[in-house]
């Protein structure tokens, strides 16, 4: 077995990889089922098929040639909204191993260096581990509120991040 490595930049298969990724854990962890799914496919295509190498960013974590893991910063709003964090997933067999923070520093670095003033991700009360992550990488909780764009009542977040 190799060593996970960070990859910049778009691998075949990658979009279906990171949906399963997605559905396969919030499924099974949070009972979340094909709207949530199709969310996923749909947003991640639709941003890969805008992709813009001056504005954005696409990182998945490779080991033995498989993907286990993904983030995004999509930055289609960053001069109003922000820089949008996105897909960040690690597969169960390479959570809690650092890379998780890894991608988070390579995300943050990205954003500074592009120039970008916030950076806000959008999550849901109870992902407890990833919320420690996003505290510790300097991300700050600035609203919540009930709501179902995932396919079940949850109470989402947003955090964001002050460059």
């Amino acid at each position: 077995m190799q060593d996970a490595q960070i990859r910049e930049g778009y691998v075949p298969g990658a979009v279906g990889r990171i949906v399963e990724l997605h559905a396969g854990y919030y499924h099974e962890h949070w009972g979340f089922g094909l709207p949530f799914e199709t969310k996923v496919a749909t947003e991640l295509a639709e941003f890969l098929g805008r992709y813009e190498e001056s504005r954005d960013r696409f990182w998945v974590v490779m080991q033995d040639g498989r993907i286990e893991g993904s983030l995004a910063i999509d930055g289609i709003h960053a001069d109003t909204e922000g820089a949008h964090l996105r897909w960040f997933i690690l597969s169960d067999k390479l959570r809690g191993k650092g890379l998780g923070r890894q991608l988070m520093e390579v995300a943050i670095r990205f954003s500074r260096s592009n120039g970008y003033r916030l950076v806000y991700l959008w999550t849901f009360d109870g992902l407890n581990a990833a919320r420690h992550l996003y505290e510790k990488s300097g991300f700050r909780l600035n609203a919540e509120h009930y709501g179902t764009q995932w396919g079940k009542e949850v109470k989402e977040q947003r955090f964001q991040l002050s460059l």
